[in-house]
């Protein structure tokens, strides 16, 4: 067979077991989870023999032979105990089966996706192949509106343009504070081995040294990991490079060249925590840092500042950002103006709606680069890309392509990004790049990044409304959302 009939084949038989789960009441989310402990203990199987010899933490007893051999009821016992167990384990082992349950219930099931995964030898395969059946698991589970595993799952062609326009270079360090499923180190990853030369030190570094990260939420977590590791980053029996803890707790010191980051929706940060009465209360998270020069709960406006400290100096940063961290008063004036001092702010993207999993989302990349303490404001002009006014995405049926990004990138000019044309003129009033100096925006109400100046058609002329299918699926969208949110209402009530 050959190599890309053996890949459409594994693809096809990965993806026909997740349908079959999936009319058993087993979502994808969940399929996924138990895919990961499988695939992850097969292929430390795998490692464990010729030739790679590497010797495991895996108690005896609870490696992947012991899965292969039981069937139905002790199949199904023997199986949670393994997870139980490994849970607490050491290393990256110990981090993907974290609060590991079993989520297929029917034994004749779970054998059936043991043997599909026992029939392949993945070590084999190469990380193209792996992580394209990974993310592409991914990529459906955040489709999955009932798992919400969206907010976790940046589009994939926004991360590339913003790989591409950040250039990470080798022996680099990289981080994300809020990593979800690690979709901004894949694309580092991979923009860093199809531009450089890499000799074997350097193939080193960016194997087990490049990549940090944050994931408080456990299967999330868990998910970056296999992610990582499908795509050749870091060691099966290696320390986690994923740190369970809340990013912005404390500063712990070290400093990173890049952070590329789409942090969580959500204005607040909260916690949730039992009361004397035993009722839940929701408590709202102030984190009082001295590193920060506003105290906030808005989420987003904690970890602009909090990215601002991980940079080294002349370090580089591209953070997806809501709407409103660009004009919010109090905190948010504070924070825009501390930041267009200590950083250089140079660009923005202001990003079309439709293209996350979340409903109804509008949000910005700020592009900025870290700099030494100086007397003066180290921004002195802006660039901002509106890709926002009078265009259309759904997340179906006209999906963003990377295609969509390129007059962006090339605007930006990554090659020399100090060498910039605006294609806004009074002649071309329709132009979508145009600069701003910081004496500008200073003076702005609020100090309000919130600028466009092109006319949304669809307002001003009825004839230049969007396309009647992007209309529709624009409103199946809505209703989709106001539906899931109703049944969540009545599932509370029941």
């Amino acid at each position: 067979m050959s190599e890309a009939n053996n890949t459409a084949s594994v693809i096809s038989k990965v993806w026909g077991f997740a349908s079959m789960l999936r009319d058993d009441g087993v979502g994808y989310g969940d399929y996924l989870e138990q895919l990961t402990y499988l695939l992850f203990l097969k292929m430390a199987d795998e490692y464990s023999k010729p030739p790679y010899n590497r010797k495991l933490s895996i108690p005896v007893g609870y490696g992947w032979e012991s899965l292969t051999e039981k069937r139905g009821a002790e199949l199904e016992i023997h199986y949670s105990d393994l997870l139980r167990v490994l849970a607490n384990a050491k290393g990256v082992l110990g981090q993907i089966f974290t609060k590991s349950q079993n989520k297929i219930q029917d034994p004749a099931k779970l054998y059936k996706v043991i043997d599909m995964v026992n029939k392949e030898n993945w070590s084999m395969f190469g990380a193209d192949l792996k992580g394209k059946i990974y993310e592409g698991l991914l990529e459906k589970n955040a489709e999955d509106t009932k798992s919400g595993a969206g907010q976790y799952f940046t589009p994939r062609a926004l991360i590339r343009a913003m790989v591409e326009c950040i250039r990470p270079a080798p022996n680099k360090t990289i981080i994300d504070p809020a990593c979800g499923t690690g979709g901004f180190f894949l694309a580092a990853y991979d923009y860093i081995v199809q531009n450089h030369d890499l000799d074997r030190e350097q193939k080193e570094f960016l194997k087990n040294k490049t990549f940090y990260g944050n994931e408080i939420v456990a299967n999330t977590r868990r998910m970056a990991l296999m992610n990582m590791f499908l795509h050749n980053i870091g060691e099966i029996d290696g320390e986690s490079l994923i740190s369970p803890n809340d990013a912005l707790i404390a500063d712990d010191g070290i400093r990173f060249d890049y952070v590329l980051a789409n942090p969580p929706f959500g204005k607040k940060s909260s916690m949730t925590f039992t009361n004397e009465d035993g009722d839940q209360d929701t408590e709202d998270l102030v984190y009082n840092r001295q590193d920060f020069w506003a105290t906030s709960s808005n989420k987003q406006l904690n970890f602009l500042q909090h990215i601002k400290t991980l940079l080294k100096i002349n370090g580089q940063s591209a953070v997806v950002l809501p709407d409103n961290v660009l004009f919010e008063g109090g905190s948010g004036e504070t924070v825009r103006k501390e930041l267009m001092k200590t950083v250089d702010l140079h660009t923005i993207l202001r990003l079309p709606t439709g293209i996350f999993y979340k409903q109804g989302v509008k949000a910005n990349v700020l592009f900025f680069d870290n700099k030494p303490a100086s007397k003066d404001a180290w921004t002195k002009e802006i660039w901002i890309y509106d890709f926002r006014t009078n265009i259309h995405f759904t997340l179906k049926k006209d999906p963003m392509k990377f295609e969509d990004i390129q007059d962006f990138i090339k605007c930006y000019n990554p090659a020399n990004r100090y060498i910039r044309t605006e294609t806004y003129s009074s002649e071309n009033p329709e132009g979508r790049w145009r600069k701003f100096t910081y004496e500008e925006i200073i003076t702005c109400d609020k100090t309000s990044l919130d600028i466009f100046w092109l006319k949304d058609k669809s307002l001003a002329d009825l004839d230049n409304l969007p396309d009647p299918d992007i209309l529709a699926n624009e409103i199946m969208e809505d209703l989709e959302a106001g539906l899931e949110s109703f049944r969540e209402v009545v599932n509370l009530v029941h």
